[in-house]
């Protein structure tokens, strides 16, 4: 139990700092073999794309309109249907984040147990609202920061600084305890125990939370920039 360490490994030291190992952690290759893996996906759609049919005719192309149409009536739903275009980028971020989340069932450490992929994440959201709040309302967006009276621009100030912690922190601590309860578990039980048993806490742990800590972070990065621009 002493020797437990849920914390992000260095693998390759590149170099230190004031004492500070920096260099590329678990977190890095395991991201990069996730990129790996949908990339491969999209080339593999993109080269059967060139045969796809106006109607179609086979299990693939209606997989692949299957998935673009949720998407795309997901970003419609909670956006608005002028803004359906954003699902070409929050497709691929929730697939991402799905496939970080479930990682831990093939043994790697989800990335998004790492709270710099989730800041990340939430960082990118928190541009995204205000760069797309100045282009729909010109200028005139920041004097949202005065309502419903001046006096309260400190606080709203705070309140918009808040929305990319709170995010990257939400998705952040609900992965790393499933991490953390699942490797404790590992570490205590007998071995009889660790076969069968722990596919009913993964189940729970790395597929519902998983799935359901995706949703709510797309949904509520749609919800943040949606209303920014309206």
């Amino acid at each position: 139990m002493e020797n437990l360490d849920f914390g992000v490994q260095t693998v390759i030291k590149l170099f230190e700092v004031n004492g500070t190992v920096l260099g590329i952690t678990t977190t890095h290759i395991n991201t990069w073999i996730i990129m790996a893996f949908l990339i491969v996906i999209a080339l593999i759609v993109r080269i059967k794309i060139k045969n796809f049919k106006e109607v179609p005719e086979s299990r693939f192309q209606n997989i692949v309109e299957v998935i673009v149409d949720i998407f795309g009536n997901f970003t419609a739903s909670t956006m608005g249907e002028k803004n359906r275009s954003f699902s070409y980028f929050y497709g691929p971020v929730f697939l991402f984040i799905l496939f970080s989340n479930l990682s831990g069932l093939v043994g790697l450490r989800p990335p998004t147990a790492d709270i710099a992929t989730t800041l990340a994440l939430a960082l990118t959201t928190f541009f995204m609202i205000h760069g797309y709040g100045v282009k729909a309302k010109g200028l005139g967006y920041f004097k949202g920061f005065l309502e419903p009276m001046p006096l309260l621009l400190p606080l709203n100030i705070i309140g918009e600084l808040a929305t990319p912690i709170s995010l990257s922190f939400r998705l952040f601590g609900n992965i790393l305890g499933g991490t953390i309860i699942m490797g404790l578990y590992y570490s205590m039980m007998p071995l009889i125990l660790r076969i069968g048993v722990p596919a009913v806490f993964h189940l729970y742990f790395d597929v519902f939370a998983g799935a359901l800590q995706t949703l709510i972070f797309v949904m509520l990065s749609m919800t943040f920039v949606s209303s920014a621009m309206d």
